[in-house]
């Protein structure tokens, strides 16, 4: 292991949950009601692919752009009205990470906006090396392009980079790249098939960096 790569959305911070009732609310506004399972599909594409995705399919007369800019200005506030912290056991792995002097990235399909206040909020900011988002890609997660582009800055080969990723889309993107990849099954995600990871977890702190490759 040579670099250690974060997605950020259910794995430094349990987002999924406040997403999924945002997006939800607003299509309610609209007369439109979404189950649970057509929107884990989404989970781990960047907001603007999302919101593309709900606007083609039920005619909306807003742009992606509209939508994905209220949406995180919501989030943002979400996140200081409720003092959210990291996900258990992400400070322990980052400190672990730095004594090790194993750089480290965060690979979002997030808007850099979103990634920037999110560490700064946390303190953890002083740990990553790059902050990479979804507007930095032409495609978004499960295509691999987000872990190239992180590789590539990092000036690491994909095959020597780790992954930490709790989606189904997000772990393909990994796999394809060609990175280890470690699935955290976060309930909080929803169902998601992390069968393409090479290890499953169910806690950050079941991570042990002495074993991986």
């Amino acid at each position: 292991m040579q670099a250690f790569i974060f997605d950020m959305d259910g794995v430094i911070i349990d987002s999924e949950p406040i997403h999924n009732k945002v997006v939800k609310e607003v299509l309610l506004e609209n007369n439109i009601v979404v189950d649970d399972e057509e929107f884990n599909k989404l989970i781990g594409m960047t907001s603007t692919s999302v919101f593309s995705y709900f606007i083609d399919k039920h005619h909306l007369p807003y742009t992606p752009e509209e939508m994905t800019n209220n949406h995180m200005n919501f989030f943002k506030k979400y996140i200081v009205d409720h003092n959210l912290k990291p996900i258990d056991g992400i400070c322990p792995l980052l400190e672990q990470l730095q004594k090790e002097n194993i750089p480290l990235a965060i690979a979002s399909s997030s808007p850099l906006n979103v990634i920037e206040f999110v560490v700064k909020t946390f303190n953890i900011d002083k740990y990553f090396k790059f902050l990479i988002s979804g507007e930095d890609i032409l495609h978004s997660k499960p295509a691999p392009d987000i872990y190239l582009k992180t590789a590539k800055k990092l000036q690491v080969n994909p095959k020597d980079c780790v992954v930490l990723e709790d989606s189904k889309n997000g772990s393909i993107a990994a796999k394809d790249a060609g990175m280890y990849c470690i699935g955290f099954a976060n309930p909080n995600s929803g169902n998601q098939d992390l069968s393409r990871a090479d290890i499953i977890i169910k806690q950050i702190s079941d991570i042990n960096i002495t074993q991986l490759p």
